[in-house]
């Protein structure tokens, strides 16, 4: 990896930073311990950092007193889905990460897996089906339909979400319509996909002046086999490995292709790939995420403390990267 030292043009302690968190998302929890973190993070290597919500007082103030550059540690739609990012773009403040198109397509899965797909990296095959659509042609048809193309067992996930939320391994063709109904929960469309069995890693992909390059991957085992909201948020529920138990062929493969999708997808600054290694070693990219969870035990801080980077340190070099992207 490169150095974390901020750009010399711009030093850390004369910035004043933003770190939005919070949101009105289902993962609004998730997001106000990833936004303390960072903020914790910020203030520990000298930087003026203050924790705001993203709500009606925001755009007044970005306006009045727009700070040095925003961390957004929002997820679910208002960080991920671009509107913020175009919010933030229309009052000309710097900030950590791509930018608002890039943010649209990473966050609808279908439409991202279908940019990989056609950029040649493996991501397992789907159907994205709206609920409008499995009502108007009859439920029981359709995932007769999807079964008989896609096979067993399946994973069925919100086509814009995260965090688990909303998400099922169906092993059995009963089981599905149950599955369907707990996905429309959370989103209005349903992405099922072939289930894969492997593997689970994670590879954070960082770029702090040398190009994209990919952070150990991480490896992930939940007690119940299902990397759900409850695996990933309460303590016992899952062990990670980093770096992950893979050979070194197998390590290399895994960051070439997360950095692939990272790529593919026009993202800047900082992404998570997620993905699986399949029975023949072969990594398949399950979505990306533009809006890492910084929790402590979320992935990306994990991945770079494995990397031997200081997050404070790693953050801030973002930071001072972006300041001086605007300038």
């Amino acid at each position: 990896m490169g150095t974390t030292a901020a750009d010399p043009a711009v030093l850390l302690t004369d910035l004043r930073v933003l770190v939005l968190a919070g949101g009105l998302s289902y993962e609004r929890d998730v997001s106000l311990r990833s936004g303390r973190r960072v903020l914790d993070a910020l203030r520990a290597v000298g930087v003026e950092a203050e924790l705001r919500d993203a709500d009606v007082a925001l755009l007044p103030s970005l306006v009045a007193d727009p700070p040095d550059a925003v961390v957004i540690a929002l997820h679910g739609a208002t960080g991920e889905d671009g509107s913020l990012r175009g919010v933030l773009d229309l009052c000309n403040v710097p900030y950590v990460g791509c930018d608002a198109r890039s943010s649209r397509l990473a966050w609808d899965k279908p439409s991202a897996k279908a940019v990989l797909r056609e950029a040649g990296i493996p991501t397992p095959d789907w159907v994205a089906l709206p609920h409008d659509r499995f009502s108007e042609l009859g439920a029981v048809a359709v995932l007769d339909r999807i079964v008989d193309r896609l096979g067993l067992p399946l994973m069925v996930k919100p086509a814009q979400g995260g965090s688990g939320l909303g998400a099922a391994v169906v092993r059995d063709g009963p089981a599905l319509p149950a599955a369907m109904v707990g996905c429309f929960a959370y989103d209005s469309t349903a992405l099922v996909e072939r289930y894969l069995p492997g593997t689970d890693v994670a590879v954070s992909v960082i770029d702090l002046g040398e190009g994209p390059q990919a952070l150990p991957a991480v490896e992930i085992v939940p007690r119940n086999g299902v990397y759900d909201y409850a695996a990933r948020y309460t303590a016992g529920r899952t062990t990670w490995h980093t770096p992950a138990r893979l050979d070194t062929e197998v390590a290399e493969a895994v960051a070439t292709v997360a950095v692939a999708a990272h790529t593919a997808l026009g993202l800047r600054d900082l992404s998570r790939v997620d993905l699986i290694v399949d029975a023949d070693h072969q990594p398949h990219v399950l979505g990306v995420n533009v809006a890492p969870g910084m929790t402590e035990t979320s992935l990306l801080p994990l991945a770079a403390q494995a990397a031997s980077l200081d997050f404070g340190r790693m953050i801030g070099t973002l930071v001072s990267r972006a300041v001086a992207g605007a300038t």
